[in-house]
């Protein structure tokens, strides 16, 4: 099973760092993912307006903080991060349009 999580490109091509944290780690405790069957939704309601994104598909295995799969605010279940995104745990990306 691998999880995904979707930033702007821009943050993406940038990144050098041995983790990767944003906003929701500091605001929410935790960095959003989807299962791959969620990704073209998750695109269509949060990134819609983007431009250009980065889907960041995670082995789970390579985590080092840990992984909880539980319901959204609309009762769907999604995998949360609560901690930093293990470089070594990103095993592939894609950079496309959103829109």
């Amino acid at each position: 099973m691998r999880i995904f999580h979707i930033v702007p490109a821009a943050t993406w091509e940038s990144f050098d760092g041995a983790f990767l944290t944003n906003d929701s780690l500091d605001v929410e405790g935790f960095i959003h993912c989807s299962f791959e069957e969620q990704v073209d939704g998750v695109i269509q309601r949060y990134f819609a307006s983007a431009g250009a994104i980065a889907i960041l598909e995670i082995d789970p295995a390579r985590l080092t903080s840990p992984l909880v799969a539980e319901p959204s605010t609309g009762g769907e279940i999604y995998p949360h991060v609560y901690g930093p995104i293990d470089r070594e745990a990103i095993v592939g990306s894609e950079i496309r349009q959103a829109s």
